[in-house]
């Protein structure tokens, strides 16, 4: 045995071998490389022994071409339980099992006969020692004769772990993290020494000089003309938080109003702690993708040549970027897969989904998000369903990982207490902002409650302005009121394409524009050049519009005062109205929920809903009834799940289960994808003819509906999936560019 070559892969070009102890070597030193401190010992033994199932007679006969199918991940799973003790046995024996098909669950029966147990880890282990026992194509003895087994110090390991636990569920919590944390730096590193040896990668990477940007977005703060008291306020408030850049912390708080500039104050916040800090990265979450739109522009703007952006998001494909040369789409591709670039900006969808996976491509790049500056924007709308382990995801990137957090947001939760609530303890928190007198000054427009209005009624307020804003709470209101509404209206839902609402928006825009330009008191306004625009709760956050009156079905207050900040927007009007109302029609009403009534509470409460204390009340109040939502969807609590037979320890997490179950939005809608021109109607025949389609290209194309408007469409014939699980739209009749998809068609001809 000792003087044969066993063989990991084989380079199809030039027909070279790497063996495996080869492999696996260079594997273990880049997970130590990829590690931090406390986690090399593991990460160097799992990389050791990830492939270990490859010294199989079977699994050469794999490589060296018989149609065989052979498990060569558990065999190193099956050694880590055997010679290990916890936690290094579980954390290894996950990653080494699922370096492949994604972290398993543990399990609990390790001989179970029932179907849904059957690729646990604890069974897969079971079932292949007994094949290994009967099969000598399955035994993988002979790693044996050409791998040391690593030493690990358990208790050290175990130690790190427990450390900051106040309870067993944080060690589950803890616990998980660390196996997914792992298995990043494992299976990235499996990857890029696969892809090196068989001459698929390439060098290209994405660059920044952290100093110049710094240089550059200063001299653009700075260029801001400083003479109305609004701008001096803004002013003191971006100086408060600059001038803390050099006190250290864990995670910084920026509680700014909108309009005081808090996307470039928080850039160059994270410039300068990275600097100092010598971070490797910085990495911009946005809770959405039209919001990215903005930034990233924003940023490439100031930035020039001195930084490259890596944008990591559902809707923007790199293949559509013009004159990007060859290299340049290497490094983008490169970056995106794990995250290797100095600036990026990307979802926290994309984000907090990707550190609570179980699946190789997503986990990837979450060791990258180590020594790091982690900036994220609205903050206040981390889900309330999900809170717990997002605050905690921030809390262990920054608690472990050598990383720091900017928490920033207008209307700021007491994200301190929340975090002494809900994660590890010991956790350094600094307030950025501790003055907060000048806030007054940004509030731009007053709020009101008009109570229960008939759409009659609401049209006859929306029409008496120059130009109004009515925000609802569903498409099928917004589109209703679009429909009965006359003169120059526009109506943007989720219905519409991602391409037409851009469309809609830039027409409004300037729209809006001319109107202001021609009418600048807004008084005195035919009616047939007013304004009307009825919208869902998208165009809250990221769409820099600007109306004379905004009205708003009643909600959560903090999207109250969002849609507020559509309202008088340059701040040039003083009489300046933000409404909030209920359909009377119990048709269009929207179903009360804990957030809508307590915002009808502040209301009454307060003369001004956007004053601090409201705010901080409203989120004290909102919190603390939904103690059990928040904490609801953390790994700790799907350990102790009563559906389960059996009552869960620490050691049998459902990492699989668990991922699959994480959606941080609630995900009740169906993407359908609508013709529009040459290039969505060749993605449709490449869907209909089984080819590959990138499904970053179909984004801009995709209209969204719910599963039973979808049925409606499937029974009416008018949508196809050709097999694919992507449906498309194949009569045109049933979508408008101005109104989006109708799930009907109201015009018959025969």
């Amino acid at each position: 045995r000792c003087n044969r070559m066993y063989i990991a892969h084989i380079n199809e070009k030039t027909g070279k071998v790497q063996s495996v102890k080869e492999h696996n070597e260079n594997v273990a030193e880049l997970c130590r490389q990829f590690s931090i401190p406390e986690l090399q010992e593991i990460c160097g033994a799992i990389g050791e022994l990830h492939d270990i199932g490859k010294y199989s007679s079977d699994f050469q006969r794999r490589i060296n071409g018989e149609n065989i199918h052979v498990d060569h991940s558990t065999a190193g799973a099956a050694v880590m339980q055997e010679h290990y003790r916890m936690p290094a046995s579980m954390i290894a024996g996950l990653c080494i099992a699922g370096h492949h098909a994604g972290i398993p669950d543990m399990g609990i029966d390790a001989d179970s006969a029932r179907e849904d147990l059957a690729a646990t880890l604890r069974t897969r282990i079971a079932q292949k020692l007994k094949r290994c026992a009967k099969d000598s194509g399955e035994n993988f003895d002979a790693y044996k004769d050409e791998i040391i087994l690593p030493e690990v110090d358990e208790k050290k390991l175990a130690a790190f772990i427990s450390e900051d636990c106040k309870s067993i569920d944080d060690m589950i919590d803890i616990l998980a993290f660390v196996v997914r944390y792992c298995f990043s730096c494992l299976v990235d590193a499996d990857s890029i020494d696969t892809s090196d040896f068989c001459g698929t990668r390439t060098d290209d990477v994405l660059h920044a000089d952290f100093q110049k940007c710094l240089e550059r977005v200063s001299e653009h703060i700075d260029a801001f003309t400083c003479e109305t008291e609004l701008q001096k306020a803004r002013r003191r408030l971006q100086e408060q938080a600059f001038a803390k850049a050099g006190q250290d912390s864990e995670i910084y708080l920026m509680n700014m109003p909108t309009g005081s500039g808090k996307t470039l104050c928080s850039i160059k916040f994270a410039l300068q702690r990275a600097i100092l800090k010598n971070k490797k990265r910085i990495i911009y979450v946005i809770p959405y993708n039209n919001i990215i739109d903005q930034t990233a522009a924003e940023f490439e703007d100031i930035f020039g040549d001195d930084a490259q952006i890596l944008r990591h998001q559902s809707s923007f494909s790199y293949e559509d970027m013009e004159d990007a040369t060859e290299d340049y789409r290497n490094a983008l591709k490169n970056g995106t897969e794990n995250w290797d670039a100095p600036l990026i900006i990307t979802t926290a969808v994309q984000f907090f989904e990707s550190l609570h996976s179980n699946k190789r491509g997503k986990l990837r790049k979450i060791h990258n998000i180590a020594d790091s500056i982690l900036v994220f924007d609205e903050a206040h709308l981390m889900p309330m369903a999900y809170l717990q382990p997002c605050l905690e995801a921030v809390s262990y990137a920054t608690k472990y990982l050598n990383s720091e957090a900017l928490l920033l947001t207008a209307t700021m939760p007491d994200f301190e207490t929340l975090l002494r609530q809900y994660t590890v303890a010991g956790e350094r928190v600094l307030n950025l902002i501790d003055d907060t007198k000048d806030f007054s000054l940004f509030e731009k427009c007053a709020f009101g409650n008009l109570g229960e209005l008939s759409e009659e009624a609401l049209l006859s307020r929306a029409s008496d302005a120059a130009s109004a804003l009515v925000v609802t709470n569903s498409k099928k209101a917004a589109r209703r009121l679009y429909d009965l509404a006359e003169g120059d209206k526009y109506y943007l839902s989720t219905y519409l394409t991602s391409i037409d609402r851009k469309q809609i928006i830039e027409e409004i825009k300037d729209k809006l524009k001319v109107l202001q330009e021609e009418f600048p008191e807004l008084e005195n306004v035919p009616e047939v050049r007013r304004i009307r625009v009825f919208s869902t709760s998208l165009i809250e956050a990221g769409v820099d519009l600007d109306f004379q009156t905004v009205f708003r079905e009643m909600t959560g207050l903090d999207s109250i005062l969002q849609s507020g900040g559509r309202c008088n927007r340059e701040g040039k009007r003083e009489d300046a109205v933000t409404y909030a109302f209920s359909f009377a029609e119990e048709e269009l009403r929207s179903k009360a929920t804990n957030a809508s009534e307590l915002a009808k509470g502040m209301f009454d409460k307060y003369e001004n809903i956007a004053d601090a204390g409201c705010i901080r009340e409203y989120f004290e109040r909102l919190l603390g009834m939904n103690h059990e939502k928040i904490s609801g969807n953390t790994m700790s609590s799907y350990c102790k799940a009563p559906e389960h037979e059996h009552k869960y320890t620490f050691d049998s997490i459902p990492f699989r289960s668990y991922a699959e179950s994480f959606r941080l939005i609630d995900d009740k809608t169906e993407s359908i994808v609508v013709p529009q021109d040459e290039t969505s109607r060749r993605l449709i025949e490449s869907i209909k003819y089984q080819e590959h389609v990138n499904s970053r290209k179909l984004q801009k194309y995709t209209c969204s509906v719910s599963k039973k408007e979808l049925e409606e469409l499937l029974k009416q014939h008018v949508i196809d999936d050709f097999g694919r699980g992507i449906w498309c739209l194949t009569n045109a009749e049933y979508y408008n560019p101005k109104t989006g998809i109708r799930i009907e068609l109201t015009d018959y001809f025969l």
